[in-house]
């Protein structure tokens, strides 16, 4: 997101894991956070296994098409004073190539700010963040607790990257993982680095991002998809803050009729297996 004369993000300050982002706002729906061990299991063996089963899932997800819809907002007070919207397709092509298909764009009425490279980004692949067992070496991974989240019961961990390569994202927050299937069902935090003004240069441009909420749900039986991210932020620029509202959906998966099977812990899921199993995201 550009603000006009600069980029939004928001200020990273790169710290352990106990990463420095306030405390998610509680749903009536969740439990308090219980900071005892896991029993039976220890925290190294559920970051191994969660991170296997999101390498499953990622590999699975590269098999289903589903249609992303956006909206951002500023807001002066509690009005909207700018608007962004996007809908996407992601299908496939006669070959099978992954594709995406915009299918809604009006012109945006933002006048503050306006998106940028890494915005965009975000929308496609940093807010359906996925940790896997490739990139899970990349990150600082620290045991917080345990916590109920609607009907799962969920193993807490703070996430933060061990060092920032040029021209890479991260995820930088928390994240909730299923004690039952041991994949992440719930992210909070932001994608990271922020770029600032440097000492002097007050008119260079800036690049901000707002913290963020997303929450999966069991589409296929199996693994645990996004549906629903959200965020509520103000991004704090050297010379001015902008408040945003950002509502993103994910919906319509359907798996790709291709050869390509999919597997789940040594298995292969049927076709059209869709059992929804939602885990009731707020309201818009």
């Amino acid at each position: 997101m550009l603000m006009r004369s600069g980029r939004l993000r928001s200020l990273l300050v790169l710290v352990t894991v106990a990463y420095s982002l306030s405390k998610p706002v509680a749903r009536a729906d969740e439990g308090p956070l219980d900071s005892s061990q896991p029993k039976g299991i220890t925290a190294e063996e559920i970051i191994q296994r969660f991170s296997a089963k999101e390498k499953e899932f990622k590999e699975a997800l590269d098999q289903y098409s589903y249609r992303e819809t956006a909206r951002l907002q500023t807001l002066d007070g509690d009005t909207p004073d700018g608007e962004f919207q996007e809908a996407f397709d992601v299908t496939f092509d006669d070959k099978g190539h992954r594709i995406k298909n915009v299918v809604f764009a009006p012109l945006p009425t933002l006048t503050r700010i306006s998106m940028s490279r890494e915005d965009y980004d975000d929308l496609e692949n940093g807010f359906p963040m996925v940790l896997t067992s490739d990139e899970i070496s990349q990150y600082n991974v620290l045991y917080v607790g345990q916590q109920q989240e609607d009907e799962l019961h969920c193993y807490v961990f703070d996430v933060a990257p061990k060092q920032i390569e040029k021209n890479k994202r991260y995820f930088q927050g928390r994240i909730w993982v299923d004690d039952r299937d041991f994949q992440i069902v719930k992210t909070y935090g932001k994608m990271v680095p922020d770029t600032r003004a440097k000492k002097g240069k007050v008119g260079e441009n800036e690049n901000l991002f707002p913290k963020f909420t997303t929450w999966r749900e069991q589409i296929d039986g199996k693994y645990w998809f996004p549906t629903y991210t959200r965020a509520d932020d103000t991004l704090h620029f050297t010379t001015t803050d902008v408040k945003i509202r950002m509502v993103v959906k994910y919906a319509n998966y359907k798996r790709f009729g291709s050869n390509v099977t999919i597997t789940y812990e040594g298995k292969e899921i049927p076709k059209g297996d869709q059992k929804d199993k939602p885990q009731s995201p707020p309201p818009q």
